[in-house]
């Protein structure tokens, strides 16, 4: 069930296009974005940090010749760049350390930066990007960030911080990335039942667990501990014996709950994206799913 009629149901993530652990060709970059573009994705979601702009960047270039009515963009606020290092986790980033600015001037200024970047005159979303310990400074700057942008969301990794935002009414969508997933559920408790009450959509991200969940030995950003990978090597033979590919349960779990109203997978190449979108479709069958629940 899709609790909004404005937000499309699979997105493209956009940090592996600006090198997230490996090195990833400009060409490659924009090879997957038209290849997402060509399976019908039209929610395209990126920020400054992602490889301190370069995201923004090759998406934008990608996107400029496209009729823009048709697509939706989100992008962050709350960091803006400066000269210095970027993130260790993006290979080839521009060389530009991003840094925390909850301020007005300091959202205003980001995402006047993320437009240009981007080669647009707005976003469809701004979200308040990793807000959890400048939570009363974001809240300060909520209104500003309105003026520029039609919605007006919180990023995070963090599901007592997206509850903040969500239970004191301030957003009107939820990014959240890795916690309502195979392997991590922690949002099902408290945020995802206030926001499917609300009518507030859920935009999941991190389905796949830093690639711990496809096939990759990554979890949460780091390596994965031995625990998730042996829990990862039960919910896989489960799925072998429905023949079914764990990746395909991973991306598709979340939409089983009514409050998720889209997913966002990363893709560094033209072929991961259509393989998403084909495990997207994958027949998933109720006794699997039933399976599951009693492993994750």
């Amino acid at each position: 069930m899709n609790p909004s009629t404005w937000l499309p149901t699979l997105g493209l993530g956009t940090a592996a296009l600006a090198g997230l652990y490996s090195d990833v060709s400009a060409a490659s970059a924009r090879a997957t974005v038209d290849a997402a573009w060509s399976t019908g994705i039209r929610y395209f979601d990126t920020a400054p940090l992602y490889g301190s702009g370069l995201a923004e960047e090759r998406l934008g270039k990608a996107l400029s010749a496209r009729p823009r009515h048709e697509f939706v963009v989100s992008t962050k606020v709350g960091r803006v760049l400066r000269p210095g290092r970027p993130s260790r986790h993006f290979v080839g980033a521009r060389r530009f350390a991003p840094v925390f600015d909850y301020s007005r001037d300091g959202v205003r200024l980001s995402l006047a930066e993320s437009l240009e970047r981007l080669q647009l005159e707005r976003v469809d979303i701004a979200l308040l990007h990793d807000p959890d310990r400048h939570i009363e400074e974001a809240r300060r700057s909520i209104d500003a960030v309105r003026e520029l942008a039609p919605h007006v969301g919180v990023g995070t990794n963090d599901v007592e911080t997206a509850l903040a935002f969500v239970e004191a009414g301030e957003v009107d969508v939820v990014l959240l990335a890795g916690r309502y997933t195979l392997l991590d559920r922690s949002a099902e408790r408290e945020l995802l039942p206030v926001c499917a009450e609300r009518g507030l959509p859920v935009v999941a991200a991190g389905v796949f667990n830093s690639g711990v969940l496809a096939g990759g030995a990554t979890f949460d950003y780091e390596s994965a501990p031995a625990d998730i990978l042996k829990r990862r090597d039960a919910l896989e033979a489960a799925c072998s014996r429905y023949a079914v590919p764990l990746a395909a349960a991973a991306i598709q779990f979340p939409l089983r709950h009514p409050a998720v109203g889209s997913i966002l997978v990363g893709a560094r190449s033209p072929g991961e994206i259509r393989t998403d979108a084909r495990l997207l479709a994958d027949a998933v069958p109720d006794e699997l799913w039933s399976e599951l629940d009693t492993l994750t």
